[in-house]
């Protein structure tokens, strides 16, 4: 896929768009109208950055995800339900336009090749502390490309699967960049956490946050109480 060298940019409090995952919007305000208008007239892509924390004025943070729009739905008063899939990871560069929304130029970054005994390990123990913490209980499971954009509504699509499922799609992955960001848009609760994990390409680093993360994820949920062998 030829990729724009520039992209208009959503900036959202507490978001985060991974590669490989679905990210469902609501679009209301006027200015992400027209921004809607110009990507599904143009190339269909749209870069999600989280607001920068502490900052009175809506600066994206440099790390974003971008994002092709697989489903829009426009309602009757304008307003439209967008089913976002995560490409590449994009660091933004400058602006070229900030009214009616911000455009940036951006460098898509892919990462790194990453392989070796431990890289395996490493990713054997993301997937075993995703067990860990399913087994714990959470609300629903993020639907991913390959199990729900089958279904012909889309917006239907979007109901969470079942946890067999997701071990099951979990356990056969190879790639462990993957590994890391699909168990991070899925298990992780604090949106910093999901954002250092977004902004960290080398695969090898990104595992061993996402054990970090994971680690805390599961005492906090036994209430501070760590279980053996984690």
């Amino acid at each position: 896929m030829q990729l724009p060298s520039d992209v208009p940019v959503m900036t959202l409090k507490n978001a985060t768009l991974f590669p490989g995952a679905l990210l469902p919007l609501y679009i209301f305000e006027p200015r992400y109208r027209q921004m809607l208008d110009r990507a599904l007239n143009t190339h269909r892509l749209l870069a999600v950055a989280m607001k920068k924390p502490g900052r009175t004025r809506e600066t994206p943070c440099a790390m974003a995800g971008l994002g092709l729009i697989r489903v829009a739905v426009t309602q009757k008063d304008g307003t439209s339900y967008l089913i976002l899939q995560g490409l590449v990871r994009a660091r933004l560069d400058r602006a070229v336009s900030y009214r009616p929304f911000r455009i940036h130029r951006y460098r898509a970054l892919l990462d790194t090749p990453a392989s070796g005994p431990e890289i395996k390990a490493l990713t054997r123990r993301v997937q075993h502390l995703a067990r860990q913490r399913l087994s714990q209980g959470i609300p629903e499971i993020t639907p991913l490309p390959e199990l729900t954009l089958r279904e012909p509504d889309g917006l239907e699509s979007l109901a969470a699967f079942s946890l067999e499922h997701f071990l099951k799609y979990l356990a056969q992955m190879k790639d462990p960049g993957q590994v890391a960001d699909l168990v991070s848009c899925t298990m992780l609760s604090e949106a910093l956490e999901r954002q250092t994990i977004l902004e960290t390409v080398d695969p090898e680093a990104r595992l061993r946050h996402v054990i970090r993360f994971l680690l805390a994820e599961i005492r906090r949920s036994q209430g501070g109480h760590p279980q053996s062998g984690s």
